[in-house]
């Protein structure tokens, strides 16, 4: 009974991210919707499933969790989580795209609480993780280092030297999220398997020295014990999504990736969100 009230709380939660996206979108009249929803579970998983040790009142603690947001385009899903769980008034989000704003349209490090890096091009999140997880290790302070990544960003070669450093260090106290929708770019709705596949991603993961489990992405069910699981390795979470989940129109749909819904369909997604 406690589980299913908790599962029914965090999805609960998610559609409320996930409104609190579209509204942010539409009102700024700004793109990447379809890779913020697909992230929507994994962030309510983190913040509202017992995972993250951290505290909004205390956001700068040294043995805090940190969570690393690589894929910078789906900033709208951490803000509303961050504001969700409250790490500032949920009104603020109101400012996303207004002139002076501190809700920029990717991470900025320090402006807002709960932000541990700022984030731009893709395939820089895991090597910074890997320099935090290293750092944390040498301070013994406990903290444990979490990256969020599309499945996209792992055509860089920037991850994969990560990734071998990470193995070759057992930093077990890192573990990357793959947001693994395989849709990319937001004009031809190009998939990730078609532009440089990455299959079989478990495989080498497992060859660089991690340890990998494969999730259903919008299922806190299974998300929850794998984000929980302790390892001697580092670990990989490779989450199986849906680009644009939650709004039926822009489900598995390439080119919701850089478009903001008309007015139309503006009312159509948060009537299916309500």
């Amino acid at each position: 009974m406690i589980e299913a009230a908790l599962g029914e709380d965090l999805f609960g939660r998610a559609k409320h991210i996930r409104r609190d996206i579209v509204e942010m979108i539409y009102r700024a009249k700004s793109s990447h919707i379809g890779c913020a929803l697909s992230a929507a579970d994994i962030l309510t998983a983190l913040y509202f499933g017992g995972v993250l040790r951290i505290d909004p009142k205390s956001p700068k603690a040294p043995g805090r969790d940190r969570l690393i947001l690589s894929k910078g385009h789906a900033v709208t899903a951490v803000y509303a989580a961050l504001a969700e769980r409250g790490f500032f008034p949920k009104e603020k989000l109101l400012e996303y795209g207004t002139d002076g704003t501190t809700l920029a349209s990717h991470i900025v490090l320090d402006v807002l609480p709960g932000t541990e890096t700022s984030s731009g091009s893709g395939g820089h999140g895991l090597p910074m993780g890997v320099g935090m997880a290293l750092a944390a290790r040498a301070d013994k302070n406990g903290a444990r280092i979490f990256v969020l990544s599309g499945d996209g960003e792992l055509e860089e070669g920037s991850a994969w030297e990560a990734m071998l450093f990470a193995g070759h260090h057992k930093l077990s106290n890192l573990k990357l999220i793959v947001d693994r929708n395989d849709l990319q770019d937001g004009v031809d709705g190009l998939r990730v398997s078609d532009v440089l596949d990455l299959n079989p991603l478990d495989e080498k993961f497992r060859a660089f020295g991690w340890e990998v489990d494969i999730v259903d992405g919008h299922d806190p069910a299974a998300l929850i014990p794998a984000l929980k699981k302790e390892t001697a390795r580092p670990h990989a979470i490779i989450a199986k999504t849906v680009k644009g989940k939650g709004v039926s129109f822009m489900e598995n749909r390439g080119e919701w990736h850089g478009k903001c819904p008309n007015a139309d369909e503006y009312a159509i997604a948060i009537k299916e969100l309500s």
